[in-house]
């Protein structure tokens, strides 16, 4: 009996659920990818995309504080889903979200051995070792308590953000020529067909939609801010904080960053089309280009903590997500069950299995990377479709049934346009996802499913629950608006 009464705890305070957020979303898109949409698009069309793209993460993050500090719950976008469009929209959000972070933790184990591979002495060990001690470090850090899980998250943040500070004040430098010897200025910006036209095809559409996808893919993380939100301190409080200060520090460090690599490095310098190889990260090259001999090895330690943060926080949310789906009878029940500290044993356990399995399939079968890649690559904007969706038909339900707006503790600002500006951007950047397969026009079967995989993936949880229990949208007048998160 002791068992079923307890719960999770609300033990993370602001600065965790903060910097949950900012380690969500800085790491390897940033510190990697980020040269490749300055080729395509040059420095002035990669700015453009990343602030297109920055200011709908704006409209989805007050869209999810709105929800998150009115029903705090760790299972965000199932819960809201289920409660204010449709239990089989959310049965399929849950778990195509946690099938995401728990394909996540397993691709992050492997890059995470191959990644510390770079120093020499680590050969002592062969790669699959050193994934089962990262594995052991992330499960342990999970299953003591979420507070150690939040302290763990908060430093491997600081270091990323202590990065990026470094980055950009080590470029403004370089800029000036007070590093690297040679005064740059803005001449890589009014180079060639430079800054909006890259070598992409010639500013075309596709290519920008392409750059927005590089962009979206980087954002990716922002939303752990409401899966955090059942186990907040104060969650009336931290959340609305949270989303006002980890956008604007997201998008500073993203646009100054971008600006500063965009200024060092010329769109058509063929080291931008490295986004694997810690050598070719525009962060490596232009910690080099400033004349720091040790910015590769720099740069690899801090891309290890960021894989790690990265499966870290997947086990978290993955759990979580889990747990939540659970307690709204959305997963056997045995998984909503909770240990002493609070933390959810039987979900931490269950997803640590598959994340072995997917492991094991990942390091002996060559093509699993890519299929594991494929069927993760939409997750995140089906999710943010749901939470965008979710919070238009909640703040409709909310006045359908003669509620008053200002009794909301946090109020998300510009709706409708908001929520109907993120479900259009969000449709642009799936139908997108391979614009080259669009360019091409050539009918390649095989490509076509490895690039839009996760739809059938998401359609298929839907209408096993649609069809099973024969749910329907629900009426905004029907729409369950208690407070009460189970």
């Amino acid at each position: 009996m002791e068992q079923e009464e307890r719960n999770i705890k609300r033990n993370l305070k602001a600065r965790h659920i903060s910097m949950i957020a900012i380690a969500g979303c800085i790491g390897t898109g940033l510190f990697m990818t980020s040269g490749s949409g300055i080729r395509e698009a040059g420095p002035g069309g990669a700015l453009l995309a990343y602030a297109v793209i920055g200011m709908m993460v704006y409209f989805l993050m007050t869209s999810l504080g709105e929800m998150a500090t009115y029903l705090p719950t760790s299972g965000a976008f199932s819960t809201y889903a289920s409660r204010y469009i449709d239990p089989s929209v959310g049965f399929a959000l849950g778990w195509n979200y946690w099938f995401n972070w728990v394909i996540t933790v397993a691709v992050d184990v492997v890059f995470a051995a191959k990644v510390i591979y770079y120093f020499e002495p680590t050969h002592i060990l062969p790669e699959y070792g050193w994934s089962i001690i990262f594995f052991i470090i992330i499960f342990g850090l999970n299953a003591l308590s979420v507070r150690v899980y939040g302290e763990s998250e908060y430093w491997f943040a600081m270091l990323k953000v202590a990065t990026v500070v470094a980055f950009l004040v080590v470029g403004v430098l370089t800029i000036v020529g007070i590093l690297g010897g040679d005064y740059i200025g803005f001449s890589n910006f009014t180079r060639g067909d430079a800054p909006f036209l890259g070598d992409g095809l010639t500013g075309s559409f596709l290519t920008v939609l392409g750059v927005f996808l590089v962009a979206g893919f980087s954002f990716q993380g922002t939303e752990l801010i409401g899966v955090t939100a059942g186990e907040s301190e104060n969650p009336e409080e931290n959340i609305p904080k949270a989303v006002k200060t980890v956008f604007w520090r997201i998008l500073i460090f993203y646009i100054l960053a971008i600006f500063v690599i965009g200024l060092l490095i010329p769109y058509d310098s063929e080291q931008l089309l490295g986004g694997d190889d810690i050598a070719t990260s525009p962060f490596t090259l232009v910690f080099e280009k400033a004349g720091l001999a040790f910015a590769a090895s720099f740069m690899n330690a801090v891309i290890l903590t960021s894989v790690l943060s990265a499966g870290n926080s997947g086990m978290y949310a993955s759990t979580r997500m889990l747990y939540a789906m659970s307690k709204d009878g959305l997963a056997h029940k045995t998984f909503s069950k909770v240990n002493k500290n609070g933390v959810p044993v039987a979900s931490l356990i269950a997803t640590a299995v598959v994340v072995v399995v997917l492991y094991v399939a990942n390091v002996t079968h060559d093509q699993t990377e890519t299929y594991l890649f494929a069927a993760s690559g939409l997750t995140g904007f089906i999710a943010w479709l749901g939470i965008a969706a979710s919070h238009y038909r909640f703040r409709k339900s909310y006045i359908a049934q003669g509620k008053d707006l200002n009794n909301l503790v946090y109020k998300a600002k510009w709706f409708p346009l908001g929520p109907i500006l993120a479900v259009i951007l969000c449709i642009l950047v799936i139908i997108g996802q391979d614009t080259q397969l669009l360019i091409e026009g050539d009918f390649d079967l095989h490509r076509l499913v490895i690039t839009y995989i996760g739809i059938p993936i998401f359609l298929v949880f839907y209408l096993y629950h649609k069809i099973k229990y024969r749910t329907k949208v629900i009426p905004l007048e029907e729409v369950d608006l208690s407070q009460d998160n189970k």
